[in-house]
């Protein structure tokens, strides 16, 4: 038994240690950049289509390539190394469709990214999808029906990200198999922490 009057050494080394990580402004700038680039020249090229080139197709396809990619860059990488959240889906024996939604446990030698990387992850991954939705509104009312596919394309590739990874990290804090948990929109209400816990 010690003496009340020992010393006891505390080890605050590590914590502080593993702060200074999670602190480090960007670890994967590459990632983080592609995270954000083809979702934004996306958004330059709808705003800037009509007076560059007054071809509706060549815009079309080029603005669903560049969101395409961003649609396989944040579920394949990013979502990976900025967050440690990934989800996707496999058809088992049986022929039925089964979705998986994982969420990466925060350890010391986690190679997820920092603070600042998971908020450029989220804030892409949300303000995006508002920004498609608001140029929905304004096809819609300004009579552009042709414009109108491009935005509904886009909103359905921004959204099924964004849906797949909050699904990742409600069903990653539960502590329940991410995979077998529900998700509603009254889980968010009750966890509005999933969203802005994170912001």
């Amino acid at each position: 038994m010690a003496d009340a009057t020992e010393d006891v050494e505390l080890d605050f080394a590590a914590d502080e240690q593993e702060r200074a990580r999670r602190s480090a402004v960007i670890r994967h700038p590459m990632a983080s950049f592609f995270h954000l680039f083809f979702r934004v020249v996306a958004i330059v090229v709808y705003l800037l289509c009509e007076w560059i080139s007054k071809n509706f197709a060549s815009c079309f396809v080029l603005i669903i390539a560049l969101l395409s990619f961003d649609f396989w860059s944040v579920k394949n990488v990013t979502g990976r190394l900025l967050v440690g959240l990934r989800w996707w889906n496999h058809i088992d024996e049986d022929g039925k469709s089964l979705w998986v939604f994982e969420a990466k446990k925060k350890s010391r030698d986690s190679n997820t990214g920092t603070e600042t990387e998971e908020r450029i992850f989220w804030l892409g991954l949300i303000i995006c999808p508002i920004i498609w939705t608001f140029f929905f509104f304004t096809s819609l009312f300004s009579l552009k029906l042709k414009w109108l596919s491009v935005v509904v394309a886009s909103i359905s590739l921004q959204a099924a990200n964004l849906y797949g990874y909050l699904r990742c990290k409600a069903g990653g804090q539960d502590g329940q198999p991410p995979g077998n948990c529900s998700f509603t929109g009254q889980q968010l209400t009750q966890r509005p922490d999933i969203i802005f816990g994170i912001l």
